[in-house]
């Protein structure tokens, strides 16, 4: 190449570079490395989006999801590992942000709670089959009649058909 084509190339390049808002030059991954869309995708879909609060960051639409995303990005370029990223957005927003509350203290009534209700779902529907299927046993033993009962109920019988 001939020392003038380089120089334009560079100049040309500066340019761009000169051109382009400060906000799209920090989003640029850092010096430390380039990060996968994988690892972007695996931390954002352990947040909930602010905006639309049943869906991921990963999975959101909203423009605020889109800029979470580049956060995550700036910050596992710039070295942080995932659990730096999540401890990142729990201290912003506390735990609410998280789609999986985590597994201690109070938060362990949502990870415990459901099982025991199926559980003791199942126990129930064990009983009240097994009840039902020994049918009643009352009705099976009926109890003697003395005879001087026997020979009132008759009489008071025979007295009420005339």
């Amino acid at each position: 190449m001939r020392p003038i084509t380089l120089v334009l190339a560079a100049g040309l390049a500066l340019g761009l570079l000169a051109a382009q808002p400060a906000a799209a030059r920090s989003t640029a991954p850092a010096a430390k490395g380039t990060v996968s869309e994988e690892t972007v995708h695996d931390v954002a879909a352990q947040l909930r989006c602010v905006v639309c609060q049943s869906l991921s960051v990963a999975d959101s639409p909203s423009e605020i999801a889109h800029e979470m995303k580049d956060i995550i990005r700036e910050r596992l370029a710039a070295g942080e590992t995932p659990e730096q990223v999540r401890a990142y957005f729990v201290e912003k927003y506390g735990t609410w942000i998280l789609l999986a509350p985590p597994r201690q203290g109070f938060n362990l009534l949502v990870w415990v709670v459901p099982f025991g209700g199926v559980g003791l779902g199942l126990v129930l529907i064990f009983v009240v089959l097994r009840r039902w299927s020994r049918g009643p046993a009352a009705a099976a033993a009926v109890p003697a009649v003395d005879p001087a009962m026997r020979a009132r109920i008759r009489r008071e019988m025979a007295e009420g058909e005339r």
